[in-house]
């Protein structure tokens, strides 16, 4: 099977040349599709003889679907910058040959906080559809947690192998990430119309505590558990903040 592999960017110098490295040599087309970096990633990019695609912020579902409209392949493996593939995944890869174009492939992760793997928790039993056929499936077009849109009467098969997720190099760089995710979704949610709720935003974020640290294991995580479980409780808090704030302000 033939694959290529769509990644966006902004100032992704840090972490987009072991993403890349990760790649060699199951996967040839590799399309970047950056929104205005100002520091390396783009010359570390062309190392690899990436396609680029120099856009403007659209949202994460459009901006995808512009690396996949750019790409050689149909077969799309759909990759974050701080993503890179272990070993077994890109074995794997390299010895498909699915001709059934409405098979989708939901691909584990293990997710990393400050290099330490993350075995419990929300982040301990992730799995995603990341590869996919562009004649059958798009992203959706929202500007934040965007989703495939998956045709009836697909087929979902798991792939052996790990998207392996470097996801918070530092905890000032988890706060910023929080703070920017729980405004983005609270645009999201009153573009949609969805009324603020006190109850939500102060009963929310204590439930999603108890069910990511204790209910699904993370204090086995340690200190990092904890951190974890208590940025996705400030997450959720903040994301109905702002939209109260929002829907004030159209008052």
């Amino acid at each position: 099977m033939d694959i290529s592999v769509v990644i966006i960017t902004k100032n992704e110098a840090h972490i987009i040349g072991n993403t890349l490295q990760s790649l060699q040599p199951a996967i040839s087309d590799i399309v970047i599709v950056d929104s205005g970096s100002t520091d390396n990633t783009l010359a570390i990019c062309k190392k690899f003889n990436a396609t680029i695609i120099e856009t403007g912020w659209d949202g994460y579902g459009i901006n995808k679907n512009k690396g996949i409209a750019a790409a050689k392949n149909n077969w799309i493996l759909s990759l974050d910058a701080d993503e890179a593939i272990d070993e077994e995944l890109k074995t794997t890869l390299a010895g498909l040959d699915e001709k059934d174009d409405k098979i989708v492939y939901n691909i584990r992760f293990k997710n990393f906080f400050c290099n330490k793997w993350i075995r419990f928790g929300e982040w301990g039993f992730d799995e995603h559809i990341r590869l996919f056929n562009r004649k059958k499936v798009k992203w959706n077009k929202v500007a934040v947690h965007e989703s495939l849109e998956l045709p009836k009467g697909v087929k979902i098969l798991k792939l052996p192998g790990h998207i392996l997720h470097y996801t918070v190099q530092n905890i000032e760089e988890y706060n910023v990430k929080t703070e920017n995710y729980g405004r983005m979704n609270a645009v999201k949610y009153a573009s949609a119309g969805k009324a603020p709720n006190l109850f939500k935003q102060y009963f929310s974020p204590a439930f999603a505590f108890l069910q990511h640290y204790i209910f699904r294991l993370g204090f086995l995580d340690g200190a990092e558990g904890f951190i974890i479980a208590k940025t996705t409780a400030r997450y959720t808090f903040l994301k109905y903040k702002y939209l109260n704030e929002i829907i004030s302000k159209q008052k």
